[in-house]
């Protein structure tokens, strides 16, 4: 079962399902909140991810209409996302993770907007904007 935290520890959450396809996305809003050249996601439902300390703790941002980015209030790391109009899902950030989660990425989205500063050297599959949604929905259960 994979298992997360934010920075300082005051948030740990455990995920009862498995992951969704790993994306790395390239918008300039998740740039901005990684402050790097992507953001690392995996999909996976919401009623299988649970905070299991911290939740008073868990403060989230409305970062465009309808998106909301769930994150740490003491430490400010990144823990989620969610959208409203999709409220069966989180996009859970990998690097919260505490381990391997075993899967490994399938494409980039939104590189219509990467940084000019970062290539895409590898042969995963990439999307100018929204990947398909055999890329976002979380597998069955």
């Amino acid at each position: 079962m994979p298992s997360g935290q934010c920075l300082c520890g005051g948030v740990r959450f455990e995920i009862d399902g498995a992951l969704g396809p790993v994306v790395y996305c390239h918008c300039s809003q998740c740039r901005r909140a990684s402050g790097s050249a992507f953001a690392a996601n995996a999909s996976v439902h919401a009623g299988d991810f649970r905070v299991v300390s911290g939740a008073e703790l868990v403060r989230e941002f409305e970062s465009s209409p309808g998106q909301r980015r769930a994150f740490c209030s003491r430490c400010g790391s990144k823990l989620y996302a969610r959208i409203d109009a999709h409220p069966e899902i989180r996009r859970v950030r990998l690097g919260s993770l505490d381990a391997d989660p075993g899967v490994r990425a399938a494409a980039h989205a939104w590189t219509g907007s990467r940084a000019p500063w970062f290539e895409i050297r590898d042969g995963l599959e990439q999307f100018e904007g929204a990947p398909p949604a055999r890329h976002v929905a979380p597998p069955r259960r």
